[in-house]
C-alpha cells in the first residue's frame, strides 16, 4: 500500500496544483519554451508560474526572477537553467517551499567526477528543505489523463497522447518518446510517463511503487540499463501482483559492477544478464529482449495471471512463417505442443488434425475449420497460449482478420496473431479490437516466451542461521579463512572435510594418505592459481614435505600474507564436484548461486541463480536446470547421488541473506551417493564492513 509520504509526493509529482518553470523562455527556437506550450496545449488547469530574471511576462503569463519571488504555494518545480546555475535554482526551491523539483538539465554525474559533485551539492540543498528531485539529466513526466505535461520532450509535442492504461518508466528520456510513438501507433495509450535521468533521489523503485496505484494504470513498463534501487522496485512488483496488474521490463547492457570487487569465483560468474534475470523472475516481472517485443506485451498480457506451463498451442495456413516464431520458442525453452485426443476426435466431422505440434491447415483450410480449431484450442486446457499466424491472402482482404479471428469465441489465454505479410490493414483491424497483432515472427516469439516464462512472485523464506550469525558477528569484517569459513557452514548444516591444521610437520597425526594439502591463509583467496594446493599427497613423508614446500612458498610468494599454517585433510570422493556461491551483489542484492566446481568453474558456464534466501523446492528447481546435475538424478540408470543433501547446502547457504556476508563460496562442494550427503572442500567466507543493502 502507498504510504501518506508516497501519496503526498506522488500528488506533487503527477497532480500539481502549481508548476514553476525555471528558466522559461518565449523563445519558439528554445527547448525552455516547450514545456509552457505543452502545459497550455492540454489545457492545464493549474497555475503557470514563469521564472525568468530578465522578462516580467512569458506568453501572457507574468514571470518573476527567482521561484521564491513568485506567490506560492508551489508544489513542482521544472529546472531548466545551465547546470552551473542549478543549485542557486535548487536554494530558491527550498526557499519557496517547492515539494518536488524536477531537473531537466544536463552536465551532472553523468559527466564524470565533477559533475557528480555539482550533483551531489544539488541534492545536499534540496534535502535541507525536504524537497524531492527527479533528475537530474531527465526528459520529465507526463500524466495523460491528468493532463500535466512537464517535459521539453519533442516527440510529446508532434502528437496528441491518447489516455490509456500504461505508465512507463524509463532511464533513458529519448526513448520514453520512441516508446510512446511506437505503442500509440498500436491504438494504446499511457496513464502516465516518466523519464528518471541520473536518478540522484527519486528512482525506478520508488515511482514503480506509486504508479502500481494509480487506478488506471494496468501494466507497468519499464526500459532500464541498470538497477539503482531494486528493493522498492522489488515491493512494486509484488504489490503490482497482489492488484492483478503486470509490470514488464526491457533491461539493456551487462552490469560489470561488483564482478571486479569479488573475492570468490561467484563474483566472476555472475553477469549482469543472470542477476537481471533472477530478480525479474522471483518478483513476477515479464522481461522482453526486443523494443517490439516489449511494445506488442500490454495487449497480449492484459488481464492476465502468470501461466501453469510454457505450452504452445498453434494453427496456421502457412507453415514456413510458423516455423519462424515456434522455432524462436523451441530456442527459448518453450514447448509447441499438439492438439489433445479430445480435441482431434471432437472436431473430427469437421477436419482431420493429425496428432502434431503444429496444426497446418493447407492454404488456410476453410472458414469454418480454422475457426473450428482456433476456438477449440483457445478453450483447450492442455496449452498456456495460442499462436495464430495468417498468410498472403490478409494483405489483399484484410476481412480475413474479421472471419478467421475476430469472429472466434478467444476465451481468456493469451492469443498472438502473427500476419506473415506486411498487412496493415489487417493489423489494424486486431489493434481495434484489442487483439495481439505481431509484425514480426521475432516479435511475436519474445512476446510470447516473456508472458510463458512470468511467474507468480517467489515467496522468501525466513532465514534460519543457528550460531552462524554469532560466530560472524564475532569475527568482524574481512575474509574468513577456510578452517573459518568451513566452520560456518558447518553450523548451516553443510559438512566439512575434516581437515587438521599444522604449523610444522611434527605436528602430523596420523594422516597418512590420500589427502589434500593446502596453504591456510585469508590473505590468499585462490590457492590453486598460486601452486599452493597439493593433492591425492600419500605416505607420511610425502606429506611432510608437501606441509614443509608449501609453507616455504607461501612466505616466499607472500610476504604480507598472514600465513595461518597448512590444511591437510582426507581426499574426498564423490559422484560431481559442483559450486555452490553466495553474494550480496550491489545491483539486486542477495543471490544463490550453483554450477559445475572444480578448476572448471570459470571455463564453463554452467550455473543457476536464484535471489536468496531459497527454500529446498526452490534449490531442487536450480539444480534441475544445470543438464549436468542429471548425472546424479537417475539418467539412464547412472548411480544416484545425494540431490537432498546438494538442494539442503543450497537452501543453507542462502540463509546468509540475513547476515553481513558479503561474499561467500564453496568450491568445490562433492555431492556423494544416495543418502551419503555432501561435503564442502574448500571454503571462502567475506564479512562486509556493513550489510549490503
Amino acid at each position: 500500500m502507498i504510504t501518506p509520504t508516497q501519496a503526498s509526493l506522488s500528488q506533487a509529482l503527477f497532480e500539481p496544483r502549481s508548476v514553476a518553470l525555471i528558466g522559461a523562455t518565449a523563445d519558439p527556437a528554445k527547448n525552455n519554451s516547450r514545456a509552457q506550450r505543452l502545459l497550455n496545449k492540454v489545457g492545464y488547469t493549474g497555475r503557470i508560474i514563469p521564472i525568468n530574471p530578465t522578462r516580467s511576462e512569458v506568453m501572457g503569463l507574468p514571470a518573476f526572477p527567482r521561484v521564491q519571488d513568485a506567490p506560492g504555494p508551489i508544489d513542482h518545480a521544472f529546472i531548466m537553467v545551465p547546470s552551473a546555475a542549478v543549485p542557486d535554482a535548487m536554494a530558491g526551491c527550498v526557499a519557496a517551499g517547492v515539494k518536488v523539483a524536477t531537473i531537466f538539465t544536463a552536465g551532472f554525474a553523468e559527466l564524470g567526477a565533477d559533475g557528480a559533485v555539482l550533483q551531489q551539492r544539488v541534492l545536499d540543498i534540496a534535502r535541507t528543505g525536504g524537497v524531492r528531485i527527479l533528475g537530474p539529466n531527465c526528459l520529465g513526466l507526463f500524466n495523460v489523463a491528468g493532463s500535466v505535461p512537464l517535459t521539453v520532450n519533442a516527440a510529446m509535442e508532434a502528437e496528441p497522447l491518447r489516455p490509456g492504461y500504461i505508465s512507463l518508466v524509463s532511464q533513458s528520456g529519448s526513448m520514453m518518446g520512441a516508446l510512446m510513438t511506437r505503442i500509440q501507433s498500436r491504438g494504446l495509450g499511457f496513464s502516465r510517463m516518466v523519464s528518471v535521468g541520473n536518478e540522484c533521489d527519486i528512482g525506478v523503485g520508488e515511482l514503480a511503487e506509486m504508479l502500481v496505484e494509480d487506478e488506471q494504470t494496468r501494466v507497468l513498463m519499464l526500459f532500464i540499463e541498470t538497477f539503482r534501487d531494486s528493493a522498492p522496485l522489488a515491493r512494486a512488483a509484488r504489490r503490482a501482483h497482489d492488484l492483478g496488474k503486470a509490470v514488464v521490463a526491457l533491461k539493456l547492457g551487462r552490469s560489470e559492477t561488483g564482478r571486479q570487487l569479488a573475492a570468490s569465483h561467484t563474483g566472476a560468474m555472475l553477469g549482469g544478464d543472470e542477476l537481471a534475470s533472477a530478480f525479474f523472475r522471483d518478483h513476477g516481472i515479464m522481461r522482453a529482449d526486443s523494443l517490439e517485443g516489449l511494445v506488442e506485451l500490454p495487449r497480449l498480457i492484459l488481464g492476465q495471471s502468470p501461466p501453469k506451463g510454457r505450452r504452445v498451442g498453434a494453427i496456421t495456413g502457412t507453415g514456413g512463417a510458423a516455423a519462424l516464431v515456434l522455432d524462436r520458442l523451441g530456442g527459448l525453452g518453450d514447448s509447441v505442443v499438439g492438439p489433445s485426443k479430445e480435441i482431434r476426435d471432437k472436431l473430427a466431422p469437421i477436419v482431420v488434425l493429425p496428432d502434431v505440434p503444429l496444426i497446418d491447415l493447407p492454404m488456410g483450410g476453410t472458414r469454418q475449420q480454422y475457426n473450428a480449431v482456433l476456438a477449440e484450442l483457445c478453450a483447450s486446457d492442455h496449452c498456456d497460449a495460442v499462436l495464430a499466424v495468417l498468410g498472403s491472402t490478409t494483405r489483399l482482404r484484410p476481412g480475413q482478420v474479421d472471419e478467421n479471428i475476430l469472429s472466434v469465441e478467444r476465451g481468456t489465454k493469451p492469443l498472438a496473431v502473427f500476419i506473415a505479410p506486411q498487412a496493415e490493414a489487417g493489423l489494424q483491424k486486431l489493434d481495434d479490437a484489442g487483439v495481439a497483432g505481431f509484425r514480426t515472427p521475432e516479435a511475436c516469439a519474445d512476446a510470447l516466451h516473456a508472458y510463458l516464462t512470468w511467474q507468480t512472485p517467489r515467496p522468501m523464506p525466513q532465514p534460519v542461521l543457528g550460531r552462524a550469525a554469532d560466530m560472524l558477528a564475532a569475527h568482524g569484517a574481512g575474509a574468513m579463512d577456510e578452517v573459518e569459513s568451513c566452520a560456518v557452514f558447518a553450523e548451516l548444516g553443510i559438512a566439512g572435510p575434516g581437515s587438521q591444521v599444522v604449523t610444522d610437520p611434527a605436528q602430523l597425526g596420523s594422516f597418512d594418505g590420500p589427502v589434500a594439502v593446502k596453504v591456510l591463509s585469508p590473505d590468499i583467496l585462490h590457492k590453486t592459481d598460486a601452486g599452493l594446493v597439493r593433492l591425492n599427497v600419500q605416505g607420511r613423508e610425502a606429506i611432510a614435505t608437501a606441509v614443509s614446500e608449501l609453507l616455504a612458498r607461501a612466505k616466499q610468494a607472500f610476504p604480507q600474507a598472514r600465513i595461518k599454517g597448512v590444511l591437510v585433510a582426507p581426499m574426498q570422493r564423490g559422484l560431481v564436484e559442483v559450486i555452490l556461491g553466495y553474494r550480496q551483489d550491489p545491483e539486486v542484492g542477495p543471490v544463490v548461486m550453483l554450477g559445475m566446481g572444480g578448476v572448471l568453474a570459470e571455463l564453463k558456464r554452467s550455473l543457476s541463480v536464484r535471489l536468496a534466501p531459497v527454500d529446498e523446492a526452490t534449490a531442487r528447481e536450480m539444480i534441475a536446470e544445470l543438464p549436468e546435475l542429471r548425472l546424479i538424478d537417475g539418467f539412464r540408470n547412472l548411480p544416484r547421488g545425494d540431490v537432498t543433501a546438494l538442494a539442503r547446502a543450497v537452501s543453507a547457504l542462502s540463509m546468509l541473506a540475513a547476515t553481513d556476508v558479503q561474499d561467500a563460496e564453496i568450491n568445490p562442494l562433492i555431492v556423494r551417493a544416495a543418502g551419503q550427503g555432501a561435503v564442502a572442500v574448500d571454503g571462502l567466507v567475506v564479512v562486509a564492513a556493513t550489510k549490503a543493502n
